[in-house]
């Protein structure tokens, strides 16, 4: 299983980047999809997740900007990121709590990480 994801640069505050992570691979059902973030010297937080029946949690610093949406057919989350702030500077991983088997136990996968870098 792999997820791989995209999307991130180089934006102005104020502005907007659109993330996205594909899982691939031999998936049986995935639950959860998310997105987390490191910053520098800081530990990884939960910025959005959204479960595979719509319901979506976000953190409370990323609540009225930020929306998760998913792709179940093409097994990809997206994340819109809007008025993006220097706070919102970060490595963001993609994240997938998914069964390889109808019997198998579901456990977490990511991704590789993509930067986004917000200058002030």
């Amino acid at each position: 299983v792999q997820l791989q994801a995209c999307g991130g640069g180089l934006v102005q505050a104020g502005g907007s980047l659109r993330l996205s992570c594909a899982a691939s691979g031999n998936i049986f059902s995935i639950n959860a999809m998310g997105w987390y973030r490191q910053a520098p010297g800081k530990q990884r937080e939960l910025v959005a997740t959204i479960i595979s029946d719509g319901s979506v949690d976000y953190a409370d610093s990323v609540k009225g900007r930020f929306t998760i949406s998913r792709d179940n057919a093409k097994n990809t989350v997206y994340l819109q990121m809007n008025s993006l702030k220097p706070d919102d500077t970060a490595v963001y991983y993609c994240n997938a709590d998914l069964r390889l088997t109808f019997y198998a136990t579901p456990r977490d996968y990511w991704g590789q990480g993509t930067l986004v870098t917000v200058s002030s």
